[in-house]
Parts: C-alpha cells; structure tokens; sequence
C-alpha cells in the first residue's frame, strides 16, 4: 500500500520520554530519505521537549496510513500502546535495537529494520550517515553563587539567573564548568592545567569570575564576563587591568548588552584574545609578585 501519510515516532514522542543528540539525527535520516521519495509525513514530538510542536495526544490516528517508530531499543508498555493505538497503519520499526524478539513491543510491528538484533549482523546506526549540521560555538560558563563577603551588594542569584537564560536561547554548544579544583571528584579538575586545556578549546567564555576571566584569557579565549556585585569589584578591576573590554555590570544586565558583546568575542574578540595572552606570557605589564622582593625586604614599622 502506498503511504498516504506516514507519522514518525520514537522515544522522542511520548509525554515522559526524553529527546537523545542521537535520536533527533536518526530521525533526520530517515527525514532525508523520506523527502527522497516526495512520501508525506509528520512527526510527533514529545510535549516536554518541542511544547508548540505536534503531540501524540493531539493527532488523530486516522490521517495516517503508515507509523515508523524510528530509534532507540523497542520494549515496554508506551511502545505496545502505540500498536494499539495505530491498529489500522503499517507499523515499521528502523534502526532499533531489538532485545527480546517475541516481546509484544517487537512483534506488533509488520517490518523491523533494527541496527542490531539476536542473531544478525549489525548495521550502522542511523546517525551516522544523518544529514550533516553546521558546527555551533562551543561556549564554557563558569557562575558562582558564593562571594558573601560583599553583603548587600551581591547579585549573583540575578547574574546566574539572567545569564543562564539568555544562554538558553543561544544555538551553541554549552558547557557548565568550574575553576575550582579537587583530586577525588571526578566531575572537576584536579589541576590548573586540566582547567587551561579545557578553556583552550573553546570559542567563548562567559563568566562572573576573575580566575574564569584571567585564565581563559591566558589561553586566548575571549570571554564575556559580567561583573555580580553592584558597583563593580574585583571582576571589574581585572578587566581593566588585563585591558578587556567584554564587561557587562549587574546593573548593566540585559539582552542587548549580553548580545553585542557575544557578537564582538566570536569575532574581532578572537584576535584580541589572543593578543591578551601574548601579553601574559611576554610579561608586558606589572603585576603584584613584581614588587614582593622588595616588601620582604622592607623593615616592619615600629
């Protein structure tokens, strides 16, 4: 039977299930395939993953001819109600595992097309050979809620918040990371150089700490920092002294300021980055260690 309208369906589909990097290039596989061929088809998305996308529990069943549940091991009760639910369409299961062949979840499917199964040579999952992405910048953010010491002046939780959701709405690649160091858990680096290696392979910092400032800087990664405390402090002060730009203050907070100064780092701020660093390591301007000789050196006052 020729499909009048196929839906597509996976894990990516059920109220409770969850969207996977790999599932979502699966489904743009087959996407790519069915586009191929001109066949119509819809996807039903999970409402907690994509909210204004189409759900399962909005569709009606009968404008379909053909489901293709794409992805994923084929087990459990959301899969068999799927069968239930869809009696009448041409069921087929692509690039799945299979784990018990006689499990209703498999059986109720007219074609399975799995990437592995008992007894048969495997393939390559359908991700591989998905549709190719443009690359996204890789951005590090390094928040802390801590700095009690400056009291009232403290604005991190609205830092963190803010930022945290500006970011959120950026298409790039994020990574929560922390300056802080610890030999037993395995989640932080235990040195400064497990830190450095880290920032040295990202396109952009975003930052409310001196040390997220200073030490990608020193690796020449452009930050953008936003200073947490009203009035601006130590995070302020290093960027002047280190002669970088990319500040925003508590004060100052909002979209367009965040967004210039991320358009700015992913561009000329490269190179300024890089120049910063340079800096660092040639030793061109003075820094506090540079006058510690001469103070051990000093009598104490009487």
């Amino acid at each position: 039977m020729r499909p009048r309208r196929v839906l597509l369906t996976g894990w990516f589909s059920f109220p409770d299930g969850e969207a996977t990097a790999g599932d979502v290039l699966a489904l743009g596989r087959v996407e790519d395939v069915l586009r191929g061929t001109g066949i119509p088809y819809d996807i039903a998305w999970s409402p907690g993953f994509r909210p204004e996308a189409l759900h399962l529990d909005r569709l009606r069943a009968a404008d379909y001819t053909h489901l293709v549940f794409v992805c994923g091991p084929l087990y459990g009760p959301q899969v068999e109600e799927l069968h239930r639910r869809f009696a009448h369409c041409v069921r087929i299961a692509v690039g799945i595992s299979v784990i018990d062949p006689d499990g209703p979840a498999v059986t109720g499917f007219h074609r399975v097309l799995p990437r592995d199964a008992p007894d048969r040579e495997p393939v390559e999952d359908l991700a591989a050979r998905a549709p190719q992405v443009p690359a996204r910048p890789v951005v590090g953010v390094i928040l802390t809620h801590g700095q009690h010491e400056y009291g009232a002046l403290r604005r991190h939780g609205q830092v963190a918040e803010e930022v945290t959701r500006w970011l959120a709405a950026k298409d790039c690649a994020r990574l929560e990371l922390e300056t802080r160091l610890d030999t037993h858990d395995w989640h932080l680096s235990a040195t400064p150089a497990q830190v450095q290696s880290v920032l040295a392979r990202l396109d952009l910092v975003v930052t409310d700490r001196l040390h997220g400032l200073v030490i990608a800087l020193r690796v020449g990664t452009p930050v953008l920092a936003v200073d947490p405390v009203e009035g601006g402090a130590k995070l302020s002060a290093q960027a002047r002294a280190c002669g970088w730009p990319a500040l925003v203050s508590a004060e100052r907070l909002d979209v367009r300021q965040l967004d210039r100064w991320w358009d700015w780092c992913l561009t000329g701020g490269r190179v300024a980055a890089r120049q910063v660093r340079d800096g660092f390591r040639e030793g061109a301007a003075p820094d506090s260690a540079d006058r510690l000789v001469e103070a051990l050196a000093r009598p104490v006052p009487g």
